[in-house]
């Protein structure tokens, strides 16, 4: 007969399955409670399973419950669960298949999608042939009971299902799945297809033998009555666009009809899932050529779904005005994760010049590091909705098709930019927003008349369409920056200011983004405003609740980042500091908003350089502190603790290197009595590789400020650092090898002793062909300076490296960095001339891409070259300056007379 339960077993369970349907706090601790010490109880898993499976008569939401809390145990004690206990569950799940509750089916899908999930099919053979003994049953319960557990299956299981170790069901179940396409009920017909859809990503081997197959089903199911399986058409389409390209091809205009339609769905998931299609599609080599002859039907179309629906504004409060004394729900505020700095060198704009290689110069930016924060287009909803994949897809396609989507777009807008309804308005400045990057050339020309407009807007009665525009503007603020400041910079600056005022938290949050970003581009051209910005962003102190406070804390860590020690001005530290330090105050070691506002003051203490002094003290002890607490609990822990307990250690670094960088050697009162050392060479050893990044930016900063209390750490220092070059983690690496250079500088020749350790990495990053800009500069940069200690050491290896070398730093601004490294180069180069030889006409460039070098140094580079043409002879010069672009020619006649 089996396992059979007890009747007071029975009605024990069920009892704490009632109760545990109750809101009361006090019953559901004490149901808690009873769980965990039921689970000492071998059979209490199998008294869940009967609930489930056997009490017809009991309530669909008892016996669901006691599945859900079955599939809880399973998940989290598989390990300590007896084999026939497992063997049991198995067994009567798959009785209770066809049950006709829907509730029930579906509880017993997630149930066995966990059994599977713990790799139990090793022990379960005759699962799929069950289950596609099922599938065929007349019962339509029993059918849909099977699909609903293999759609589960399909999801979380899909290399499991093409596993030869589990016999490749994969190869029976895609030819099943592709025959259910014509089955007449349309939930089966959705469940097929949601199946098959799971393992098209992975160009699973079977599904790719019946591709075309599953192509012309899709095409029959296209025109299905049913919102769910064309959501899955859409799905499945939009997953062989990136997959299966190829075989899309010749039915691609027929795929773009339907798509065009389906973006215009009534149902809202199958217009959103249709939408994803242009997104995909945007980023094929062929977009260009397929999409030409539909441009004109689609973008009216994404336009139209960028206009907010009656829902979205109720649901996002877009008729509520004045809101800002409403305090914020800790729920809406999105948790913060840290990122750690790392250390670049300034590059020049680009001046056009062509290497010797026949590139042309850029600056291409750090690409070592990602921006993870996305535009918000959407007034602070952070959930992806048609309106923002339709603001991305427009967003994608004009990087695509550039001006040629301008005609089409301008059109709608010359309509709907100037509408009285606030909904279609708000919608035409979106668009103008998502067109920015990808139409710039084009919308230059209209820009003079846009960006007014738009700073009208900024005044408009509808917060919604004040929000809005305040992202847009933000999106054109590279072009305002390079304008003439009263008309365009002034205005524009001044109506953000008063948005970041706003009586609209959703205004004031979008105004001072956007306000950031502006910082960003304007730089220095922000100083002769500097007062009224800082009395502008100490007034929302006081003004805003709880979220975007912590915006603004970005907002003035920006401004600080952008102005540098134009900050350090006695009135703008009046007005700053104050309001900062008592936020400060106010918050506790253990509080998350210390993220946010540690941030702010790193980039403040190192603008205000020496401004800062009067409040570096508390500063550091606290930094201090919070590095010693956190790495004490990981300690007493064993490293077992979440992300949000590291930040509070890397942010407190981050804001020790800010006070190093800023106060140079006014730092050393304060590194004397403390243990600071020895903490660093705790993190610079931490497993975690933001810790490592922002521990050797530290490093370098005290090595620049203070070396006395660096100098006897060297030797300990050095093996970790050389352990942290390759470059597996980019950011670490990075800050590693400048924190090297700068301990070059300091240590002098006693670095000789490290050049084996050190060198032979730095060359191998240096010579990489995919390593980022950011790393390749300061690991020129390092060589360089090893070589300006230790010219002997480092000068036989020259060839190695001097191509990359110089091609690495002749995009860079001249500074300090790049002088140490240039007399490292020439000194190497006066140790080992020949290592220089074969590539000496990159030498000539990177010599020409300095504007002015000190002239002791720039009397090297003078030497260097004269004595290579004094000894090849006039004529051999003259042959191979021949071969020097034009520019590089003159600059060289100007500068050396050579």
């Amino acid at each position: 007969m089996g396992w059979q339960p007890t009747q007071d077993g029975l009605d024990q369970i069920l009892l704490l399955l009632r109760q545990s349907q109750s809101t009361d706090i006090q019953t559901q601790n004490h149901v808690q409670q009873r769980l965990e010490d039921l689970n000492q109880f071998r059979e209490f898993n199998n008294y869940l399973v009967f609930v489930l499976t056997k009490m017809k008569t009991e309530d669909e939401h008892t016996r669901s419950l006691s599945g859900l809390i079955l599939k809880n145990n399973i998940k989290g004690r598989y390990a300590q669960l007896p084999r026939d206990v497992i063997d049991y569950v198995k067994s009567e799940a798959l009785t209770c298949i066809g049950d006709p509750s829907q509730l029930i089916r579906a509880t017993v899908g997630i149930l066995v999608t966990s059994i599977v999930v713990q790799g139990e099919l090793a022990h379960w053979p005759d699962l799929f042939d069950i289950l596609m003994e099922k599938m065929d049953s007349e019962d339509p319960f029993e059918c849909e009971g099977s699909f609903s557990i293999l759609q589960k299956v399909c999801e979380d299981s899909a290399e499991m299902l093409d596993s030869e170790q589990f016999r490749r069901p994969l190869n029976l179940l895609i030819p099943k799945f592709l025959h259910y396409f014509n089955h007449n009920s349309s939930k089966i017909r959705s469940y097929a297809l949601s199946c098959i859809n799971n393992f098209i990503m992975n160009r699973t081997q079977v599904l790719m033998s019946y591709v075309d197959v599953f192509i012309d089903g899709l095409f029959k199911l296209a025109a299905d009555t049913d919102c769910q399986v064309r959501q899955n058409v859409c799905k499945a389409f939009v997953l062989l666009v990136e997959i299966r390209m190829d075989r899309l091809i010749p039915h691609i205009h027929h795929i773009i009809e339907f798509m065009l339609m389906s973006t215009q769905d009534n149902d809202i998931n199958v217009a959103l899932d249709a939408c994803e299609f242009w997104l995909t599609l945007a980023e094929q080599p062929i977009c260009k050529e397929v999409l030409t002859p539909h441009l004109q039907r689609l973008i009216p179309i994404l336009m139209q779904k960028m206009k907010y629906s009656d829902l979205d504004i109720a649901l996002l409060k877009g008729d509520v005005e004045d809101d800002e004394m409403i305090p914020d729900r800790e729920e809406d505020i999105k948790p913060r994760f840290y990122r750690s700095k790392t250390h670049s060198q300034h590059r020049m704009e680009s001046d056009g010049d062509i290497q010797p290689n026949g590139g042309v110069s850029g600056t291409d930016g750090d690409d070592d590091e990602s921006d993870d924060d996305d535009d918000d287009c959407d007034g602070g909803n952070s959930e992806w909705n048609l309106r923002k994949c339709s603001a991305a897809a427009l967003d994608l396609l004009a990087n695509v098709f550039h001006v040629d989507l301008l005609p089409v777009v301008l059109h709608i807008l010359n309509e709907t930019l100037f509408h009285n309804d606030w909904v279609t308005k708000e919608a035409a400045v979106l668009a103008l927003g998502a067109i920015a990057e990808g139409c710039m050339l084009g919308i230059i020309q209209h820009l003079p008349k846009l960006i007014p407009y738009l700073i009208t807007c900024l005044s408009e009665k509808k917060a919604m369409v004040r929000s809005i525009t305040c992202w847009t503007l933000s999106r054109y603020s590279h072009w305002v920056v390079q304008q003439n400041h009263e008309s365009y910079l002034k205005p524009l600056m001044t109506e953000l200011l008063k948005r970041i005022l706003d009586t609209n938290k959703r205004v004031q949050e979008a105004a001072c983004s956007a306000f950031a970003t502006l910082e960003e581009e304007a730089g220095t051209d922000l100083v002769p405003y500097l007062e009224f910005i800082l009395k502008t962003l100490v007034h929302a102190f006081g003004k805003y609740q709880h979220k975007n406070l912590l915006i603004l804390y970005d907002a003035i860590g920006t401004l600080a980042d952008s102005v540098g020690h134009n900050l350090n001005k006695p009135e703008y530290i009046e007005l700053l500091m104050p309001p900062l330090i008592q936020k400060w105050n106010s918050l506790n070691d253990y509080d998350k908003d210390l993220f946010p506002l540690l941030e702010c003051f790193s980039s403040v203490a190192t603008a205000l350089q020496t401004g800062f002094l009067p409040y570096c003290k508390p500063v550091f002890n606290r930094c201090l502190s919070l590095v010693e607490q956190t790495l004490k609990f990981q300690v007493e822990n064993n490293e077992q603790y979440d992300q949000s307990n590291k930040d509070f250690l890397i942010v407190a670094l981050d804001v020790l290197s800010g006070l190093a960088e800023g106060l140079g050697e006014h730092m050393t009162p304060l590194i004397a009595p403390s243990n600071i050392m020895v903490l660093l060479y705790q993190c610079i050893k931490d497993p975690m590789p933001e810790v490592r990044q922002s521990s050797f930016a530290l490093l370098g900063e005290l090595t620049k400020a203070s070396f006395v209390y660096v100098d006897p750490c060297v030797h300990e220092f050095i093996p970790v650092l050389a352990q942290n070059l390759k470059p597996e983690y980019i950011s670490v690496c990075n800050n590693a090898t400048w924190a090297i250079g700068e301990i070059a500088v300091k240590y002098k020749q006693q670095m000789q002793n490290y050049i084996p350790m050190i060198l032979p990495q730095l060359i191998s990053n240096l010579s990489q062909p995919d390593t980022p800009k950011t790393l390749l500069e300061n690991t020129a940069i390092t060589i360089g300076r090893l070589g300006f200690v230790c010219p002997k050491e480092v000068a036989p290896f020259l060839q190695q490296f001097i191509r990359p070398w110089c091609s690495s730093l002749r995009n860079i601004r001249d500074n300090e960095e790049k002088d140490s490294a240039f007399r490292g180069i020439c000194s190497m180069i006066s140790v080992n001339p020949s290592g220089v030889v074969q590539d000496f006409i990159y030498f000539c460039d990177a010599i020409a891409s300095w504007n002015n070098p000190k002239p002791d140094l720039k009397n090297m580079f003078y030497e260097i070259l004269h004595g290579v043409k004094n000894q090849v002879g006039e004529e051999s010069w003259r042959a191979f300056s021949d071969q020097f672009p034009q520019i590089l020619k003159d600059r060289l006649i100007s500068q050396y007379g050579i």
